[in-house]
């Protein structure tokens, strides 16, 4: 590779790598928001009884809808990402999610229209579920095809990086209007400007993105396809997905249980926890969350640099190890001390920030290699999307469920977690020993100086 040629790759990367980050931070801005209020606000306004329980449990299967949502999006934009172009699609995500967040804002309550309220509600919900289904295995791919072997566990784990400070932005948000505002005025309008804000992140995200190029490993391969003289008959993505990987889509949803489960848990359900179970004042339960969040920051790109070296697959079958038995001290400080507020933080902060980081920061690049780039957009799309439905959406209200009819106490939600996570050390054991770690055996030397070319 010629020095021009080096530079321009490495630049690309860069701006690869920017774009998706800032695009992943506001796709999930818009998403975690919503899981953030539902809690707090919807079933008071737009799911309202004298049963909070009910309640509750009706604004949380709003959230799961925008889940199941999700697999139709990864498959839509996945088919396209695969067959013009994973920039495009990106583009339009953003647009879809962004919109949709915007909606919400604007939509009255049941008060004041009736029926319509939840309605609208369930509908732009599931049209932000359908924007995020095609974000992530976009964002992802942007950074992970454009990157060195040597390095794409740590440049992969960049977007995913767009979680935890979306997470912050969110939380962060709401908690700023929930403190400076009283509960009416928080209620009553002060939410709404925490969805309104998405348009106009949208807007610069927009700007970013269509400034990239598009994929090198994505263009080489359609350059490849186009020039072959034996071409086969074009096969629908999700076909070829299915048919040439049914045991890999299978071993990587079941890797993929703890994350969904694990982060609903402590990112969404334990706000309702501490309000609702612990009686905690709501802002200091976003406070604990918001700092796990940050933390996590630090450490998803930490954990996907180690990734580089170790392995993938040792590093996030670990991680989800460590994510699942760690439920049992955290819910156990969080009610035995729940008076003391700094304890509270620390249960939530250690496992949030730091075991979770180390399974969403390799999942990326994990996920990714076990596809090729011919069917990858769609294929890890599907594996997330899908195996969320389960792991993601429903845990909420799985939570809730198993929570109260232990009558508050949380050690079946414990055992829950602690199973999600043993299954997917089994599905990551499994893929291990299927899929060998090239990003390995490039950063020992093995792999020649070619693939370190951009570093």
């Amino acid at each position: 590779m010629s020095t021009s040629e080096h530079g321009q790759a490495r630049s690309n990367l860069h701006r690869a790598t920017i774009s998706s980050l800032f695009g992943s931070i506001i796709e999930w801005y818009d998403f975690f928001l919503y899981g953030v209020v539902a809690g707090l606000v919807f079933d008071k306004l737009y799911f309202p009884g004298e049963n909070e329980f009910i309640s509750t449990m009706l604004a949380y299967g709003t959230f799961a809808l925008g889940f199941v949502a999700r697999p139709l999006g990864g498959v839509i934009f996945g088919h396209f990402g695969d067959t013009i172009g994973r920039k495009k699609m990106l583009m339009l995500t953003l647009l879809l999610m962004g919109g949709a967040t915007v909606a919400i804002g604007f939509i009255p309550t049941y008060a004041q229209i009736g029926i319509w309220a939840p309605i609208l509600l369930l509908f732009f919900r599931i049209v932000q579920g359908i924007g995020l289904g095609g974000e992530w295995g976009g964002a992802v791919l942007m950074t992970y095809e454009s990157a060195p072997q040597a390095s794409r566990g740590f440049f992969s784990s960049i977007p995913q990086m767009g979680m935890s400070l979306g997470l912050v932005l969110a939380s962060g948000v709401v908690g700023l209007l929930s403190w400076k505002l009283s509960n009416e005025a928080f209620l009553e309008w002060g939410w709404r400007v925490a969805f309104l804000l998405s348009g106009l992140m949208a807007l610069v995200g927009g700007y970013i993105r269509n400034h990239v190029s598009e994929s090198p490993e994505f263009e080489a391969m359609k350059q490849k396809a186009a020039l072959s003289e034996n071409a086969e008959k074009t096969v629908l993505p999700l076909v070829e997905t299915l048919r040439r990987y049914p045991r890999m889509i299978l071993a990587c949803m079941g890797a993929r249980m703890i994350d969904g489960v694990f982060f609903n848990v402590f990112g969404v359900y334990s706000l309702n926890y501490l309000t609702r179970e612990l009686d905690l004042p709501r802002t200091s339960a976003l406070i604990g969350v918001m700092m796990s969040a940050i933390l996590m920051t630090c450490f998803i790109p930490f954990w996907g640099s180690v990734a580089d070296r170790v392995g993938k697959a040792r590093v996030y079958g670990l991680g989800a190890l460590f994510a699942s038995l760690s439920a049992f001290p955290a819910f156990y400080v969080m009610q035995t001390f729940a008076d003391n507020i700094y304890l509270v933080w620390l249960a939530i902060v250690i496992p949030f920030g730091i075991f979770h980081a180390a399974v969403f920061g390799t999942m990326s690049s994990l996920f990714s290699s076990c596809f090729d780039a011919k069917v990858r957009y769609t294929a890890i799309s599907f594996v997330y999307q899908l195996a969320g439905v389960v792991a993601g959406g429903l845990t909420p209200i799985v939570a809730t469920v198993l929570t109260d009819i232990n009558g508050g106490a949380p050690w079946l939600l414990c055992l829950y977690v602690l199973a999600a996570g043993l299954l997917s050390v089994a599905c990551t054991r499994w893929i291990a020993r299927h899929v060998p770690d090239h990003g390995t055996y490039a950063y020992k030397g093995a792999a020649g100086s070619a693939q370190t070319s951009i570093s």
